[in-house]
């Protein structure tokens, strides 16, 4: 299912049109773990105003990431592509939804050079939900990884992609300009994705993470799910085996935290304990890496933890050999 609602004619548009009609959830009280520190470092106004500079969209402040703080002050961002309206309403997310505007033939250049000014040794690109192009907007990412390949050759690039459902030959586009991972977040367990992700099917997204592999066996696959939705631990265990079927290398697993009274309500904190034991069951299932935390998030530390992947296939095949 795709929602699309018209917000151009009547200016200014509301965020979430489709959730409007909701009734009010109630926004359950953080524990202490979750709480962070408000953004005021001279390093966050740096990459503040690189990002406003070059006209580009971060998920960092279109999905109110709570680590936004941490990431601008080191100079870590992870670029939104083709815009900040979403063809999809999922539940969940604080991405605007509505109809995207063209896409800007001059932003792959853009995010180069501001790729380049940052210095980066390692970015992450995602993009909004693109139903309206032909190809999902496969063509766009593979513009901006070579984009960047060409402005600095030396970073390694890290895609989170939509599921580009029913787009044939879109995954493709993608796989050939060779990111050095593949992201592609299934969210939440499949019994919830009529309620948190009614626009997408599970087994769509995790044949997707497989066909990578098909195509490339030299990309890491990584994936991510939130919890807290009302999941049920068992579920979230057959969700690991299911993503190593696909041979996904890296799983990510984060709180969900509910950004308005009109969204999917948290129905569980989840204490870090818990987290601790999913990363440990995680690693005995087979993932080159795991990252499970309250506060993690798909690109929350993606350079290090890229470094943690290379090293950990290296010395699988020393291993091997």
């Amino acid at each position: 299912m795709v929602t699309v609602v018209d917000t151009i004619a009547n200016r200014p548009r509301p965020r979430h049109p489709e959730k409007a009609h909701r009734p009010d959830q109630e926004v359950l009280r953080k524990p202490d773990w979750i709480r962070v520190k408000a953004p005021v470092s001279k390093g966050y106004a740096e990459t503040r105003e690189i990002v406003k500079s070059h006209k580009l969209v971060t998920v960092c402040e279109e999905a109110g990431c709570p680590n936004i703080g941490e990431c601008w002050d080191k100079k870590h961002a992870t670029f939104m592509i083709m815009g900040e309206i979403c063809t999809r309403a999922c539940a969940f997310c604080n991405v605007a939804t509505g109809i995207p505007t063209a896409l800007d033939p001059d932003e792959p250049a853009r995010v180069a050079h501001a790729v380049k000014q940052m210095g980066l040794s390692h970015v992450v690109i995602t993009s909004v939900d693109r139903d309206d192009l032909a190809d999902g907007g496969a063509q766009h990412f593979a513009d901006v990884i070579r984009a960047i390949r060409a402005a600095t050759p030396s970073t390694t690039v890290e895609i989170l992609t939509p599921d580009f459902l029913r787009k044939d030959g879109a995954l493709e586009i993608v796989v050939a300009a060779k990111p050095d991972v593949f992201n592609h977040n299934l969210e939440t367990v499949p019994s919830n994705y009529l309620t948190v992700r009614p626009g997408a099917r599970y087994f769509h997204s995790i044949r997707l993470l497989q066909r990578v592999k098909e195509l490339d066996p030299s990309i890491f696959t990584k994936s991510g799910i939130m919890v807290g939705l009302g999941e049920e631990r068992n579920e979230v265990l057959q969700l690991m085996d299911d993503l190593r079927s696909a041979n996904v290398d890296f799983m990510t697993i984060g709180q969900y935290l509910q950004p308005s009274k009109k969204h999917h309500p948290v129905i569980r904190f989840i204490p870090p304990d818990e987290f601790k034991s999913y990363e440990t069951v995680g690693k005995t299932k087979g993932f080159l890496h795991m990252a499970s935390s309250p506060l993690t998030r798909s690109s929350h530390h993606a350079g290090e933890d890229f470094a943690r992947l290379r090293a950990a296939r290296e010395a699988q095949l020393a291993k091997a050999s």
